[in-house]
């Protein structure tokens, strides 16, 4: 199987996962507050560019031991083991950046049912978007 097709099937888990992926203990601010906190260009949604651009930060910053991976730990309860297991393709029980950026792809686009490439606040209070949501906090 291609590099390209066990990312596909990879995408493809983690999408159905998504309910099951929020950690119970996932609180954390309300749609409002996390699209002030995402919404670069100030439009009340937010688009993929811009979740990226938060989780590629927040990845740097939870990469602790600087190996280029986040592992359960180091996630902070963002991400529930079955997630991770389906989100990591190579099985180390690890994610590099391209892997989370790709489960933030991911459940974005499991929040955004009308795929119109934005996310408002009722699309982040879904399952689907409070799971988008656990990433970026």
């Amino acid at each position: 199987m291609s590099h390209l097709s066990r990312l596909a099937v990879v995408l493809g888990a983690a999408a159905l996962a998504l309910p099951l992926a929020i950690p119970a203990s996932a609180k954390g601010p309300g749609a409002s507050k996390v699209i002030s906190m995402v919404d670069t260009d100030n439009d009340g949604t937010i688009d993929l560019k811009e979740a990226q651009a938060v989780a590629g930060a927040l990845f740097d910053k939870l990469e602790s031991d600087k190996d280029g991976t986040v592992d359960a730990k180091e996630l902070q309860g963002r991400v529930s083991k079955k997630a991770l297991k389906a989100a990591d393709p190579d099985s180390d029980g690890t994610l590099d950046k391209t892997e989370f950026l790709a489960l933030v792809e991911a459940r974005f686009k499991a929040a955004d049912p009308d795929n119109d490439g934005t996310l408002d606040a009722k699309e982040l209070k879904t399952p689907a978007g409070k799971a988008l949501v656990s990433l970026l906090k």
